[in-house]
C-alpha cells in the first residue's frame, strides 16, 4: 500500500460535504434491554445522505467516562421534513456508554455524513435485505429507499430471541415481507436461512442482496450469489480514527481483479461489493 502525501487526491475528493455541527438530542432511550434510539434535531444541511453512509460522534466526557477518540455510526434514519437524525446504538464500550447518559437538551457533536452510500441499480425490483442484531440498524435507511423507488424488498432479520429483534415493526410500516430468524425457535443457522433465501430466489426471484456485519451471513450470500449470479453489497464495520481517510487505521483487504486490495472502509465504504469482501 503506497504512502499517503499531500498531494493523494483521494484524501480531499469528497463526493458531498462533510459537515461538523452541533445537534440538539431530542431523546435518547431503550428499545429492549441491549439497543438505545438517539434522536437528533439536526440541521438540514447534515441531512443529505445515502444509506449505508455513517457519522462520526464526538463522545461526551464525564469523571468516570473520558473516550478520546469520536466514535463512528451508521445512520439509522434521516427525516429532513422532520429535521431529525437518529441512531440505532448497543452499549457495549466507553464511548457508547458515555453517548447513553445524554439527555434531553444536551448538544451533541456530530461530523458527516461520511462514506460511500448503498446502490440500487434501476433493474434491481426485488430486494433482499439480511442483518442480524444491530446490523438492521445500518440497513433500515435502504428500506426507505426501496420503498421511495418503489421496489420490492424482503428483510430477513436475525437475534438471540424475538426481544432482541430490532425494527420489524419499522419495515412492516414500509411494505417490507419480514422473515424473522432467532436462535431461541432454532430457525437462524445458516443452513436454514439458505433454505429462506433459496426458497425466495425459486419463488419470486432476487435481483440484488444486502447485508452488514456478520461474517457468516456474508459468506452465505457470497456463495448463494456466486451460484444464481446475484449481485450484492455489504456495509463493514471497522475501527476508525478520524472517519475521513487520513489516518488509514480502517484499512481492510479485498479481492478484485484477481488480487488483493487495500482499501480505507471509511473512504471507498463503507458499502462494498459483496463477492470482494474478505471476513474478519
Amino acid at each position: 500500500m503506497n504512502h499517503l502525501s499531500l498531494n493523494t487526491p483521494a484524501i480531499i475528493d469528497f463526493p458531498k460535504a462533510i459537515h461538523e455541527v452541533e445537534c440538539i438530542i431530542k431523546s435518547n432511550s431503550p428499545v429492549n434491554g441491549e439497543y438505545r434510539l438517539l434522536v437528533l434535531d439536526a440541521p438540514l444541511k447534515v441531512l443529505d445522505c445515502e444509506p449505508g453512509q455513517f457519522f462520526h460522534l464526538l463522545c461526551p466526557v464525564t469523571g468516570d467516562l473520558q473516550p478520546y477518540l469520536r466514535r463512528p455510526m451508521s445512520i439509522y434514519g434521516y427525516y429532513p421534513d422532520k429535521g431529525e437524525l437518529h441512531f440505532l446504538y448497543k452499549v457495549a464500550g466507553e464511548g457508547t456508554s458515555a453517548i447513553a447518559t445524554l439527555r434531553p437538551g444536551d448538544t451533541f457533536n456530530v461530523l458527516g455524513p461520511l462514506g460511500k452510500g448503498f446502490d440500487i441499480l434501476p433493474n434491481w425490483q426485488n430486494l433482499l435485505l439480511v442483518a442480524r442484531g444491530v446490523g438492521l440498524a445500518t440497513l433500515a435507511p435502504l428500506a426507505l429507499e426501496a420503498r421511495r423507488l418503489d421496489r420490492k424488498l424482503t428483510a430477513i432479520c436475525s437475534a438471540r430471541s424475538d426481544s432482541f429483534l430490532l425494527s420489524l415493526d419499522y419495515f412492516r410500516d414500509l411494505g417490507v415481507n419480514v422473515i424473522p430468524l432467532t436462535d431461541e425457535d432454532g430457525t437462524s443457522s445458516v443452513e436454514n436461512m439458505g433454505a429462506v433465501i433459496e426458497k425466495l430466489i425459486a419463488d419470486e426471484g432476487i435481483d440484488a442482496m444486502y447485508t452488514c456485519g456478520s461474517n457468516r451471513i456474508l459468506r452465505l450470500l457470497q456463495s448463494i450469489g456466486k451460484t444464481h449470479n446475484i449481485p450484492g453489497q455489504i456495509a463493514l464495520e471497522q475501527q476508525m480514527a478520524c472517519g475521513i481517510g487520513m489516518c488509514q487505521c480502517c484499512v481492510r483487504a479485498f479481492r478484485r481483479d484477481g488480487g488483493i486490495v487495500n482499501e480505507r472502509v471509511c473512504r471507498e465504504g463503507p458499502v462494498f461489493d459483496l463477492q470482494e469482501a474478505i471476513g474478519c
